[in-house]
C-alpha cells in the first residue's frame, strides 16, 4: 500500500522494494532469513509492473545500512527517492550516515496517525546532506490510508495459528503456508 501511494502521489516511475538483508539495529525472533523476506516481497508485488523487488541487500554480506544501499543503487539509477514512514523519518538523526542518506536520495515520508508533519520537520531540524542542503529541502510528504497491519502483527497471528487472510495478499498467505513460516498452522489463510 505504501509503495502504491508513493508511486501515485509523487509520480514515481517505478518503486523498488528492498527487503532487508541483515538489519543492523534489531534481531527478529523467529526470523526466516533474507531469502524468505525476498520471496515474500516478490509474491506480494507479483503482477504489479509499478513495483520491483531488489536483491541489493539480500545478496550483500554484513549489516544493511541504508546509506550503503543507496550508494549501490545510485550507480544504477539517475534519481532515487527513499520511501519511509514518518516514525522512521523522525529517527533519521540516529541512522548510520544520515547526511549520506540525504545526499543520495529525496525522502518520501508517509504520514501516519500519531506523527504530524510538524513533528518530522522538528526532529530533522539541524540535519543536512553532505552538500549542505537542509534535510527539510529533501523531503516530500504523502498521505497513507489508515491500515493497522504490521509485519509483527502478521508474524504473531501466524505463530498463534490465527488467520491472516485479508491482512496480506493471497500469494503471501500461500508462501507462508507452503513453507511453514513463523511457526504457524498450515491453514492460516483458510479461515
Amino acid at each position: 500500500m505504501c509503495a502504491q501511494e508513493a508511486w501515485s502521489q509523487l509520480s514515481l516511475d517505478r518503486v523498488l522494494v528492498v527487503p532487508a538483508g541483515t538489519a543492523p539495529h534489531r534481531k527478529l525472533e523467529g526470523d526466516p532469513g533474507a531469502g524468505v523476506r525476498f520471496a515474500l516481497c516478490s509474491r506480494a508485488v507479483e503482477g504489479d509492473e509499478r513495483l520491483e523487488v531488489s536483491r541489493v541487500e539480500v545478496d550483500r554480506e554484513g549489516p544493511s545500512y541504508t546509506s550503503d544501499t543507496l550508494r549501490i543503487l545510485s550507480g544504477e539509477h539517475e534519481e532515487l527517492t527513499l520511501i519511509l514512514g514518518a516514525d522512521q523519518a523522525c529517527a533519521l538523526g540516529q541512522w548510520h550516515e544520515p547526511d549520506e542518506v540525504l545526499s543520495l536520495a529525496q525522502l518520501a515520508v508517509a504520514l501516519r496517525v500519531g506523527v504530524e508533519r510538524s513533528e518530522v520537520l522538528r526532529r530533522i531540524e539541524g540535519l543536512s546532506s553532505a552538500d549542505g542542503a537542509a534535510a527539510a529541502e529533501r523531503l516530500d510528504f504523502f498521505d497513507m490510508p489508515r491500515i493497522d497491519v504490521s509485519s509483527s502483527l502478521v508474524r504473531s497471528r501466524v505463530a498463534s495459528g490465527r488467520p491472516i487472510r485479508y491482512l496480506v495478499g493471497e500469494q503471501v498467505v500461500g508462501e507462508i503456508e507452503t513453507n511453514g513460516l513463523y511457526g504457524g498452522s498450515a491453514k492460516i489463510g483458510a479461515e
